[in-house]
């Protein structure tokens, strides 16, 4: 029984570390996701940080080195644009920034382009 214990304890600590880097949604966080033009991921994340929205956005490509072009917008203007690499061990960047909150619903696009393949991944969601 001790062992089985002991083995449980260990497969939720190596589960816990191995999670992804984006935090834990709250409740009102927005999280959306999905596939990319090839291989990659991505993950959009909107939440509310102090009376503003905090946004992340992920990129997974699982391979580390690679250059990205990245831009977000909201409400179709643009408020980021850089370029990220994606970086060990996961092969992935993120991006993440803080924008006021403006009145009603705010539109959040995220789209980034690799340099090296020409892969899109475009992702939005609504806060």
């Amino acid at each position: 029984m001790k062992k089985l214990a002991a083995a449980l304890s260990l497969a939720a600590l190596m589960s816990a570390a191995l999670m992804p880097a984006m935090a834990f949604a709250k409740d009102g966080d927005v999280e959306k996701s999905g596939n990319c033009s090839g291989n990659s991921t991505w993950k959009l994340k909107l939440s509310e940080e102090d009376g503003k929205i905090e946004t992340e956005f992920e990129v997974d490509q699982n391979v580390v080195g690679d250059k990205w072009r990245v831009v977000l917008k909201r409400d179709g203007k643009r408020y980021f644009k850089g370029l990220r690499k994606t970086k060990a061990p996961s092969g992935s960047f993120e991006v993440r920034r803080v924008i006021s909150d403006s009145p009603g619903s705010d539109r959040v696009k995220a789209r980034a382009v690799n340099l090296k393949t020409d892969e899109v991944c475009t992702g939005k969601a609504t806060f």
